[in-house]
């Protein structure tokens, strides 16, 4: 007896540690982004697919063992970064042309209502066998060059002042005034 309590007892201990994702534990918007993952990878010369495409492939995936009512809608409206959200409010996706989507890259457009919000399923949220996608994305999607543009403004116009002075710019500049 008390050795089944032993080992019921560090059963338990190292369960607590295993990270395991159940198929109804998968979000809707997860199962869109590896659905469109898969497309992206298995036809690397497409820059996108229409939303019937990528519910497609969910349901092919068959991830959660049927294809589930959200798939679609969220791969139309709630995944897409550069739509309002509605309520959804993802960045998983593109809109690249009506009806059409490709993953979100960080250089992306988005609303502005969709700041901050998720672009990448966690990685211990997705089943184990999908997890290389999220380095496949990593290389994939590229690191942005800058996130603010005018930041990549910063040092461009550093020659034009090389020779000349403040002051003596503002002096040039008043040389004819009244």
């Amino acid at each position: 007896m008390g050795d089944a309590l032993g080992l019921l007892r560090a059963l338990s201990v190292t369960m607590k540690f295993m990270v395991v994702v159940a198929p109804h534990d998968l979000k809707v918007a997860d199962e869109v982004w590896i659905a469109t993952a898969l497309l992206h990878r298995e036809h690397p010369d497409r820059e996108d697919f229409t939303a019937k495409e990528i519910t497609d492939r969910a349901e092919s995936e068959n991830i959660t063992g049927a294809l589930r009512k959200g798939v679609y809608v969220h791969a139309l409206l709630h995944c897409v970064a550069n739509l309002p959200p509605n309520p959804g409010r993802y960045r998983m996706l593109v809109e690249t042309a009506k009806g059409r989507r490709r993953l979100f890259r960080p250089e992306d457009r988005y609303d502005p209502r969709r700041e901050g919000a998720k672009s990448t399923p966690e990685r211990g949220a997705i089943p184990e066998r999908y997890r290389d996608l999220l380095d496949w994305y990593r290389d994939w999607a590229g690191e942005p060059e800058t996130a603010d543009p005018l930041l990549a403004l910063a040092g461009t116009g550093r020659d034009v002042w090389r020779d000349e002075t403040p002051d003596s710019y503002v002096q040039r500049l008043r040389e004819g005034w009244a």
